[in-house]
């Protein structure tokens, strides 16, 4: 009877082993990314910072400059309007106006094209990073990936970015070397 029973119990425990451990491989892995913290701290997002604040601050110091231009032409124009006949004055106003407009629309124009900069490069920083997730995600056996911020909570151990940074950031430098520099 004893040796029946040793039987079962054996029987039972090679029934059981397979089924779990049947159901640990299919454990989700999942992984979050953050892709504020790539733009920040990988390579090639401190390139296209630096890039965006050297642009933008060549076009404010254009802009500062010819707003200096219309100061001084304003101040002139007060000076002189007593001296100046009603047509003169008219016609120095009218050029002031075109000038304040002129820059004015100059301003939007470089506010336009450092969106259009800024968005191309950051566009091609995220084309880089997806499809480094994607080799991430194939390679490490994830099953899911998904972006930060629409996650509410998540522990710290799911966080996958610092591993895509180092690949990006490995990327980008042999890129780099391949004779492709500096952000575009």
């Amino acid at each position: 009877m004893q040796l029946r029973r040793i039987f079962q119990v054996a029987a039972l425990m090679l029934l059981i082993v397979p089924v779990t451990a049947s159901y640990a491989a299919d454990v989700a892995k999942i992984g979050v990314v953050d892709f504020q913290r790539i733009f920040e701290n990988s390579t090639a997002g401190k390139e296209v910072k630096a890039e965006l604040n050297k642009k933008g601050a060549s076009m404010e110091a254009s802009l500062k400059e010819m707003g200096a231009e219309i100061e001084t032409l304003q101040e002139r124009m007060e000076r002189e309007s007593l001296v100046m006949s009603k047509e003169m004055r008219e016609e120095k106003e009218r050029e002031f106006r075109i000038k304040v407009n002129d820059i004015k629309a100059l301003k939007k124009k470089y506010e336009n094209d450092l969106k259009e900069i800024q968005q191309r490069l950051v566009n091609r920083i995220k084309k880089d990073v997806f499809d480094i997730i994607q080799e991430v995600g194939k390679s490490d056996g994830y099953l899911l990936i998904v972006e930060k911020i629409g996650v509410l909570y998540h522990p710290s151990t799911l966080d996958i970015t610092d591993k895509v940074i180092e690949a990006y950031n490995t990327q980008y430098a042999a890129k780099a070397q391949g004779g492709k520099t500096k952000a575009e």
